[in-house]
């Protein structure tokens, strides 16, 4: 693992790449708001003229940003992004879907040492990536830090938030409950819909990186998929999540003794009538026969594509609260993390806080793909509960 370069080695600190984009320029709009003034950055992508007007919106509000460099990167030339992650100490992205458009970039930041930061959602992506690329960012001293939005924030932060306040060295059992109004976004839907095209070769990634990849011997990390049951203390039913989000919080267990010597988590979305859940059911089915056929999958795309989302008046509607359950050594606490609109608003905050993170704040010597709890835990806990998403705890016992 090489040592850290000093920061005035490089020339940007942070660079966010598809800027252009619904969630990328949200994500512009949070670093102009918010970012420190010692803050260099960039914007990025393989439009010029794209990124040129979304400079001239920033500078409306911020007239510093009015030279604020822009940087060509596509992801069809790899050397544009060679170039970008060599002169960047954090690329962050909003472009995806990540198994159709991310390994280029994964790839330049792995080779250049340079931390990356996406928010995909897509399991075979995230398990490519450490096939390919793991071993390269850890000789580079890269970190590649997948899923830094919705998907897996809140419930890999969560856990460790929660996990942090029940006792040290016994066996501890998390349980997770989301519960949210929001809508999907376009990148999340095209995510989906990749991974329900493509079961078998998602199934033949998944174990290849288990062969792969090293597993605590003397401590036991678990999830599985829980069941669906009725819960009278949230007043909702809890319905099995098979998202990538355990898979996250079992990769932040494994690699932190703090989760005990026998850690087991279960993750559930809260829904309150019984029939939601059965239309719910129907819906994902049909869902997956039609992304089975190429030109089905097509016409379901064309109808909420990446790059696209909600105006702000709703998304000032949406909401999402995440309530965790802990136990172990006789303790038992309950915490939530919660926060406003969580595909769009909430998840540009968390890209570029993560961002803000790797860049500026004293972290773990990690490297290689590392998960948001291992790389950054509370020091980004902390940044995201200064810019409004709660963290907070409910019960001790």
């Amino acid at each position: 693992m090489r040592r850290r370069e000093s920061r005035g080695q490089r020339t940007y600190d942070v660079v966010l790449f598809g800027a252009t984009g619904f969630v990328g320029e949200l994500t512009a709009g949070y670093l102009a708001e918010h970012a420190p003034a010692e803050l260099r950055w960039a914007l990025a992508g393989r439009d010029r003229e794209k990124l040129r007007r979304l400079r001239e919106r920033l500078a409306e509000h911020h007239p510093g940003l009015g030279e604020l460099p822009l940087l060509h990167a596509d992801v069809t030339d790899p050397a544009s992004l060679r170039a970008v992650a060599a002169d960047s100490h954090v690329v962050a992205t909003t472009v995806g879907p990540y198994l159709s458009y991310g390994e280029p970039l994964v790839a330049a930041c792995a080779e250049a040492g340079t931390d990356y930061a996406d928010l995909t959602g897509e399991p075979e992506f995230v398990d490519l990536m450490y096939l390919r690329h793991h071993a390269l960012a850890r000789a580079t001293g890269a970190r590649i830090v997948h899923a830094c939005g919705f998907d897996s924030i809140p419930y890999d932060l969560g856990v460790h938030y929660t996990v942090r306040r029940l006792p040290e060295g016994v066996p501890l059992r998390v349980r997770g409950f989301v519960r949210t109004n929001g809508t999907v976004s376009g990148g999340t839907f095209a995510s989906t819909l990749t991974a329900l095209s493509r079961p078998a070769s998602m199934a033949r990634t998944a174990r290849a990186r288990r062969r792969a990849e090293p597993w605590p011997t003397e401590r036991t990390v678990r999830s599985g998929p829980g069941r669906l049951h009725r819960r009278r203390d949230l007043g909702a039913w809890a319905v099995p999540m098979p998202t990538l989000d355990p898979q996250i919080v079992l990769r932040s267990a494994a690699a932190l003794d703090r989760y005990g010597p026998d850690f087991d988590y279960r993750h559930h979305l809260l829904v309150r009538r019984l029939p939601v859940v059965a239309g719910g059911a129907a819906g994902l089915g049909a869902l997956f026969a039609l992304a089975q056929l190429p030109w089905t999958r097509q016409w379901l795309s064309d109808r909420r594509k990446p790059g696209e989302g909600p105006d702000a008046a709703r998304r000032d509607r949406s909401r999402f609260a995440v309530r965790f359950i802990g136990e172990g050594g006789g303790r038992r606490v309950v915490t939530e993390v919660s926060g406003g609109d969580p595909g769009y608003d909430e998840t540009a905050k968390m890209l570029a806080e993560s961002a803000l993170s790797l860049a500026f704040d004293d972290l773990p010597d990690t490297a290689g793909q590392v998960t948001t709890a291992a790389a950054m835990g509370e020091a980004l806990t902390d940044r995201l509960h200064r810019a409004g998403i709660t963290f907070r705890t409910l019960t001790e016992d």
